[in-house]
């Protein structure tokens, strides 16, 4: 690991507790050095002290929202091969768009945080940059609800070493005890040659960065190559547009993953993280459009957010957190759907369930091999061939991995990866709907969950009716509806804000779909045991995997049914509204 000399902390006088409001589109708002990036603007060598009052409003980087977003930086980066960064260059879009032949930068960064990564830990990164002779500092917040923009504020600095009294205006007032009572250290180094070029359309400008170079922490380096499309000025729908004109030209791969995020892993050693998506909020008054649109960019940041992890490989939950993204997407379409046809919708929510049906059989196996065979093996240590078998699902789980892959580096996933944010962006929904359903987008989305909760709660009630005698293929059924209630849950409960009613039937809700999840896999088991009975020293610890399973699932009926009953107590929260 990277080690600077401690730096002492220092509070700024009169500092204030939040960080800046968002602002209006003419100024630029600056504290204690830091300069809050304007979309287009050039970033300005700043000193002194505070100039714009509005800090003081209650926002802070880290807890952003839909309404109320921290200005900064709209990007979308392109992972691109080291070999043809020229092609991509010369690019036709780039040719006959750019300004001119751009500049050639060698940025040098320093990444900070304390040693026990409290910045990182709380979406936050602090880094300082070196260009020529100029040092800025940048504090960056991670995506709070939307894929493409990042709060970001810059300040100028006079070495490489960070000032941590500059940044203090823009760390939630909670972390800044912690980082006044440990020292900041360096945590890792990019070395970037960039080449910048500004392509002016119709839609707006975008500065487009040809970046290649390193990421080095302690003996551990990891290569850059990658375009970075920012926006300058007019609508972020332009980086989606130069994004698939240069997917066109050639193979990309789209990602929020940012530098600071590669860097962190690799100074740590692991594989990239995939998180659960983030409790979205929704205002009870909000217009039907305006929920459409937060709920998908939720589904987009998540779709995303869990990319990495699933190409990388290593770490299972992406595969799982990729797959959770898709379900929700295509429950957003679902949703999307009942308010009338859609041209659009229907090519996207087949472009969603393939790339998903391509990652079922690696999740499938995954949960084998780390769950279902190793509890059952140590539960059963006089069987044999628990070796045997593990072997042979580890090969069926490599297959079901390269599957998953080959589908994750098709250029079809680029398209649709680009293609799905471009619509969300411009809202694509509005000119598919027809002429005679455009008004209820204005709609209080609130009334339309109303309608949309009733009708599914009804349905799930209705495959549930004589619970104690359904079927194993009636239970499915029903966990198939009671998974799509959780979803529009998930969209639609934030319109009845925390209440206790709305706390109690999530939690129940939760709980039978997880009972009925559980009860499935022994059946997804079972379906995986089938390709493997052939193998070698093997039959007899499948058999005993299927007779404990067997067995499971006999316990496993009362606590359902249990389950159930409590579901069907819970009291509706819409029913109130």
């Amino acid at each position: 690991m990277l080690k600077s000399d401690p730096v002492p902390a220092r509070k700024t006088p009169s500092a204030p507790d939040q960080s800046p409001a968002p602002k209006d589109n003419k100024r630029t708002q600056v504290a204690a050095g830091f300069q809050q990036i304007e979309d287009g603007a050039e970033p300005a060598k700043v000193e002194g002290a505070v100039i714009d009052q509005a800090l003081s409003q209650d926002v802070t980087p880290a807890q952003s929202t839909a309404a109320a977003r921290p200005d900064g930086e709209i990007e979308l980066k392109l992972g691109v091969d080291a070999d043809r960064m020229a092609h991509f260059n010369a690019a036709p879009v780039i040719a006959a768009h750019a300004r001119n032949k751009g500049s050639r930068k060698h940025l040098k960064s320093v990444y900070y945080d304390t040693p026990k990564r409290t910045l990182r830990r709380n979406g936050l990164s602090l880094r300082v940059r070196q260009s020529g002779a100029r040092f800025v500092q940048t504090v960056k917040t991670d995506a709070a609800d939307d894929p493409l923009r990042r709060g970001e504020w810059e300040a100028s600095v006079p070495s490489l070493a960070p000032d941590l009294a500059l940044a203090m205006p823009f760390i939630p007032e909670k972390l800044r005890g912690d980082l006044e009572a440990q020292p900041l250290e360096a945590v890792f180094t990019a070395d970037i040659h960039r080449h910048a070029r500004i392509v002016d359309l119709p839609s707006g400008t975008v500065e487009v960065a040809f970046d290649h170079g390193e990421l080095t922490a302690g003996d551990r380096s990891l290569p850059v190559s990658e375009i970075e499309l920012e926006l300058k000025g007019g609508s972020a729908s332009t980086i989606y547009e130069i994004a698939l004109r240069l997917a066109e030209h050639g193979a990309v791969k789209p990602t929020i993953r940012t530098k600071s995020a590669r860097g962190f892993d690799l100074a740590a050693g692991v594989p990239p993280s995939a998180r659960r998506p983030r409790k979205l909020r929704l205002d009870p008054s909000v217009a039907l459009d305006d929920a459409f649109a937060t709920i998908l960019r939720s589904c987009f940041l998540h779709l995303l957010q869990s990319l990495p992890a699933a190409e990388d490989g290593r770490n299972p939950e992406g595969v799982h957190q990729l797959r959770v993204a898709l379900r929700r997407l295509r429950s957003a379409f679902d949703l999307m759907g009942s308010v009338g046809s859609l041209s659009n919708l229907d090519a996207l929510r087949s472009e969603a369930k393939w790339l998903a049906q391509d990652l079922s059989a690696a999740r499938d196996w995954d949960v084998f091999q780390l769950d279902t065979l190793p509890t059952i093996a140590q539960a059963c240590p006089s069987v044999a061939g628990f070796d045997a078998l593990g072997r042979a699902a580890a090969r069926r789980q490599s297959e079901a991995y390269g599957k998953a892959h080959r589908a994750l580096a098709d250029r079809r996933c680029t398209l649709f990866l680009i293609g799905l944010g471009n619509w969300i962006e411009t809202r694509g929904w509005r000119s598919d709907v027809a002429a005679e359903d455009l008004g209820r987008l204005a709609e209080p989305a609130v009334n339309f969950a109303q309608r949309i909760l009733s009708a599914q709660h009804a349905k799930v009630l209705k495959r549930g009716r004589r619970f104690k005698s359904r079927a194993a293929e009636e239970l499915h059924r029903l966990r198939l509806a009671t998974k799509r209630l959780r979803y529009l849950s998930e969209f639609l409960l934030p319109l009845y804000e925390d209440r206790k009613s709305t706390r109690r039937f999530a939690r129940r809700l939760a709980a039978l779909q997880e009972e009925l999840g559980a009860f499935n896999d022994m059946a997804v088991t079972a379906s995986l045991l089938e390709g493997l009975n052939a193998e070698p020293d093997s039959a007899v610890a499948a058999a005993a995997i299927a007779g404990w399973q067997a067995r499971a699932s006999i316990g496993v009926q009362p606590s359902l049914h249990s389950t159930w009953c409590d579901f069907t107590a819970a009291r509706m929260p819409w029913a109130a509204a």
